[in-house]
């Protein structure tokens, strides 16, 4: 009697034994949301390693004392000392070259001047590329070049655009510093004073990465239905009520995702003031890191980097939290 041969789908069909078969099954008993994550698995922990453990690093660093000694070297442990002496002041004449944080002379203290910088850049990039967002989602002749002047600023590197309007206002070599004193009431030597030198440094962040806002909102604009619009006007809703009741609400989570991204930088901020007036004139947070670790202060540096990126995740929380009651709300 002939034996009968297994079908190919007969194969498929056994029953499947075994570690991998095992693991086979525990994948597909996943759900969709479970499965992406296991997708972003191996990325998030090469993104631990790669952020998480200098930032732990940091803060095992920030709880030694300064050292002077060698330019590898810490101090032996003192635990939050560090953390107590910055944010009650107790270091500002000692082992910083500027003040964290002095309410009586702000813009010399670099937590009060990194949030001026922070709120007002953001806050003008912000209001200005929604402007030029909604002017390049019209359809008119020439959008094509008006899109490359806006975005051409945002190519400039940053040390080149700090010594272009260095030189600008630059007393003798620019005409900014001239215009400014005769019109706003500046000194002839704006750089070198903090509170004009700081607005300075403001108007040169607007003036690059205005387009990075503009062109992140131009994203959220184009993914708006253009048939609400027409529905709107056939109800006889005017134009600001299309865009109050419309455009805002359905563009606000990108508007929330670009300041984000925009509220990391800014709090980050360092090239533009040092190439523009220095961080003696200017303090922000990352200046007053890399010149406290620079005279070996390396305790201090590395508490003043553990608070600022504390700091950071807050802010990020916040926006994180706002983001998702947009969401909802949508």
């Amino acid at each position: 009697m002939a034996t009968e041969e297994p079908s190919e789908h007969g194969l498929r069909e056994q029953p499947k034994s075994g570690a991998y078969a095992g693991a086979v099954r525990w994948i597909e008993s996943l759900s969709e949301t479970q499965f992406a994550y296991l997708l972003l698995l191996p990325a998030l922990l090469l993104l631990g390693v790669i952020a998480f453990w200098p930032l732990l690093r940091t803060f095992e660093m920030s709880l030694h004392a300064d050292s002077i000694t060698g330019p590898a070297q810490i101090g032996g442990f003192v635990g939050f000392e560090n953390y107590v002496n910055l944010l009650t002041g107790k270091l500002d004449t000692v082992a910083l070259p500027q003040p964290f944080i002095d309410l009586s002379n702000p813009f010399k203290s670099a937590l009060i001047v990194t949030f001026i910088f922070t709120i007002a850049s953001v806050l003008l990039e912000t209001v200005i590329g929604f402007g030029q967002a909604l002017v390049l989602d019209q359809d008119f002749r020439g959008r094509r070049w008006v899109r490359v002047a806006i975005i051409l600023p945002w190519a400039v590197p940053i040390v080149i655009q700090g010594m272009i309007f260095y030189l600008l206002f630059q007393p003798g070599i620019g005409f900014g510093a001239d215009i400014l004193h005769n019109v706003v009431g500046f000194s002839t030597t704006p750089l070198v004073n903090s509170p004009e030198a700081l607005s300075i440094i403001i108007v040169a962040d607007v003036w690059k990465t205005t387009a990075f806002m503009a062109l992140l909102i131009l994203a959220g604009l184009q993914s708006v239905d253009r048939s609400l619009y027409d529905v709107a006007k056939v109800a006889g809703a005017s134009k600001w009520q299309q865009f109050k009741m419309i455009t805002l609400p359905l563009v606000f989570p990108t508007v929330m995702v670009a300041m984000l991204f925009r509220t990391i930088a800014a709090m980050r901020i360092y090239g533009l003031i040092q190439t523009m007036s220095g961080c003696s004139t200017v303090p922000s947070l990352s200046c007053l890191v890399v010149s406290t670790f620079s005279v070996r202060r390396y305790g201090t540096a590395s508490a003043i980097a553990f608070v600022t990126a504390a700091i950071i995740g807050i802010v990020v929380t916040v926006y994180i939290v706002k983001f998702r009651e947009s969401a909802e709300g949508i």
